[in-house]
């Protein structure tokens, strides 16, 4: 059995993803509102009903700012720690909430979801690698730097949403004060460019059949230059720029390697939004 996977929204104006298969899937994160959500499953073919959790990953607005009124509004289960419940101040459902550790696995359906930790500048940060049937999906965006937990869990993915959130030159060069310089940069805020490709070219399995480089920067990064730096070390990898404007394609990830990537859905601006429903 396949997932399938889409980006959103990624970037610090709203983080949010998707993984399911045919019957079941989950949100990673709901950082634009419930209307945005609604609106860009809609054009992109997939139900809203089939949407059975919501895992957050911390509580930085740009990742919880619809989550209050999606899940109340469809009676969705929010997987949230305790401390970034605290910490985010949502007024939620309690219940439809519940708390979840690392690397303590959640069964939604078919689907696994396994926590992991990640040096990020939030009170109880966490990726997550979503896995159906061998098929495994990893979300691992907002980290500080590759530690030894993105490291061991995107080296088992057959297809990530990776951080490429900064060019190390034009951070450098732009016009950010010093000390949020520092904070993008010193360990526990994002990765750059190029810390991006040095884990991808170290650790990507020789499986994996798409790399979504999310949550780029608007002032300190351009897509041009992702993909130009990624293209080069992409062997039979496909590399997708996910946007801070609209949704991805969405895309059907497979465990059978000899499988070429096959794109599912494209999506257009100005798309109509009376699609049937694919998945």
């Amino acid at each position: 059995m396949s997932l399938f996977i889409s980006s959103l929204n990624s970037g610090s104006n709203g983080n949010c993803y998707y993984v399911g298969n045919d019957t079941e899937a989950v949100l990673i994160d709901i950082g634009i509102s419930c209307r945005e959500v609604e609106k860009r499953m809609q054009r992109s073919g997939l139900s809203i009903k089939k949407v059975k959790a919501i895992f957050i990953s911390h509580e930085h607005g740009d990742h919880i700012k619809g989550v209050e009124v999606l899940s109340k509004r469809y009676e969705i289960p929010v997987y949230i720690t305790e401390a970034t419940h605290r910490s985010s101040a949502l007024q939620l459902e309690g219940n439809l909430v519940t708390s979840f550790s690392a690397y303590a696995e959640v069964a939604i359906g078919q689907l696994l979801v396994k926590p992991f930790p990640k040096a990020h500048d939030a009170i109880d940060a966490h990726s997550f690698v979503v896995s159906s049937n061998g098929v495994r999906i990893a979300v691992i965006t907002d980290i500080g730097n590759c530690c030894d937990h993105v490291i061991k869990n995107f080296r088992e993915c057959h297809a990530a949403f990776l951080e490429s959130n900064y060019d190390e030159q034009m951070l450098d060069e732009g016009s950010y004060p010093y000390h949020l310089k520092h904070r993008i940069r010193g360990g526990q805020g994002h990765i750059s460019n190029r810390q991006a490709l040095e884990l991808f070219k170290a650790h990507r399995p020789a499986y994996m059949s798409h790399l979504i480089l999310s949550h780029l920067s608007k002032n300190n990064n351009t897509p041009e230059i992702v993909e130009e730096l990624f293209s080069k070390h992409a062997n039979r990898t496909r590399i997708v720029i996910a946007s801070r404007d609209e949704a991805s394609e969405v895309f059907e990830i497979s465990s059978n390697p000899a499988l070429e990537p096959r794109k599912i859905v494209k999506v257009l601006k100005g798309a109509g939004v009376g699609q049937m429903s694919l998945f």
